[in-house]
C-alpha cells in the first residue's frame, strides 16, 4: 500500500483510495510550467505594450490588435501546458494540444517509447496509435520513470481475457 494511505483515508482493501501514489496526473516536468509561463507573459506583455504605446499606429485599432494577439498567444500556450495524462482505477484520460480520449486499461495494448519519440505512444486494441504528451523525453529520467510506472498501471489493471478464454 502507499504511503500515506491507511486507516480513516478512504482507501480500499485494494490500494486505490486518494493516499494511492500510483494514480497521480502524469505532466511533462519541465514543458508544463514553461507554458504556462509563457502564456503568463504573451497576454501581459502585449497588453502592456498596447497599453503604453503612443505616437503614429497608437490607435485603438491597432492596440486591441495587439491584446487580441497576445491572448491568441496565451491561449496556444496554456493549451501545451495542459497536456497530461489522469489515471484512475478504471482507466487513463489523455488530455493532448487538440483532443482528449478516455480509455480502459484493457484498451492499451503496449506503451512505447523509443530512444527519438518525444513523448509515450501507446498501442491499442483497435489498432490506434495514440500518443501520451504528458510524459515527456525531455524530462529525461523523471519522463523515464513515469513511462515505467505507466507500464506497471497498465500490467496490473490493464490484463482483458482473451478471447475464447473464461
Amino acid at each position: 500500500m502507499a504511503a500515506g494511505a491507511g486507516a480513516g483515508t478512504g482507501s480500499s482493501a485494494t490500494g486505490h483510495g486518494r493516499g494511492d501514489d500510483r494514480f497521480r496526473t502524469f505532466r511533462g516536468r519541465f514543458g508544463t510550467p514553461t507554458a504556462y509561463g509563457l502564456a503568463l507573459l504573451s497576454a501581459g506583455g502585449c497588453t502592456f505594450v498596447a497599453l503604453a504605446a503612443n505616437g503614429a499606429g497608437a490607435d485603438t485599432a491597432n492596440r486591441i490588435a495587439i491584446i487580441v494577439l497576445g491572448l491568441l498567444g496565451a491561449a496556444i500556450a496554456w493549451r501545451f501546458g495542459a497536456v497530461r495524462a489522469i489515471p484512475d482505477p478504471t482507466g487513463l484520460t489523455v488530455v493532448n494540444y487538440a483532443n482528449s480520449r478516455r480509455l480502459a486499461w484493457a484498451e492499451i495494448v503496449t506503451v512505447r517509447f523509443g530512444p527519438n519519440d518525444p513523448w509515450v505512444h501507446l498501442d491499442l486494441a483497435d489498432g490506434d496509435v495514440l500518443a501520451v504528451m504528458g510524459i515527456q523525453r525531455a524530462d529525461g529520467e523523471h519522463g523515464m520513470a513515469e513511462a515505467r510506472r505507466l507500464v506497471t498501471l497498465i500490467s496490473e489493471l490493464g490484463e482483458a481475457t482473451e478471447p475464447g478464454r473464461q
